[in-house]
């Protein structure tokens, strides 16, 4: 895809339930976000290493096949992943330690509200520039 023609960032969404990922698709698309989306870590993995390279990962911590701490811990060990900013979000009572011992800059507790997504996806990965004064 190119860029000039699509200049929405671009936002990988890891997570193993198909209708937690279309509605968070949804909203963020609306919002002029370019998303693609992984339905477990190692599938995560498999397209940041073959595909663009998202400004921003929104994770599950908890799905199948690899989780959302052994995605972290295989996405550190790659030069050229390891910067990209990342957001969690979990049902789980102990997201918010979970996260912050992944470096994620945010967690959301799920079910994800889609207004306070917005807010934080904004404020991590911002889709447009600010207006001049702000």
């Amino acid at each position: 895809m190119d860029s000039a023609n699509y200049p929405g960032k671009r936002i990988l969404l890891i997570d193993d339930n198909m209708v937690t990922r279309e509605m968070m698709s949804l909203v963020l698309a609306g919002e002029g976000y370019r998303v693609a989306s992984a339905c477990h870590g190692a599938d995560a993995l498999e397209r940041l290493r073959d595909y663009e390279r998202p400004d921003l990962i929104l994770l599950d911590l908890r799905m199948p096949v690899m989780d959302g701490c052994t995605f972290c811990d295989e996405k550190k060990r790659d030069p050229e992943l390891a910067s990209i900013p990342l957001i969690v979000f979990s049902a789980a009572a102990d997201a918010a330690e979970k996260a912050a011992a992944v470096g994620a800059a945010v967690c959301l507790q799920k079910p994800v509200d889609p207004i306070r997504l917005l807010d934080v996806v904004r404020h991590c990965c911002p889709c447009r520039p600010a207006p001049a004064g702000a």
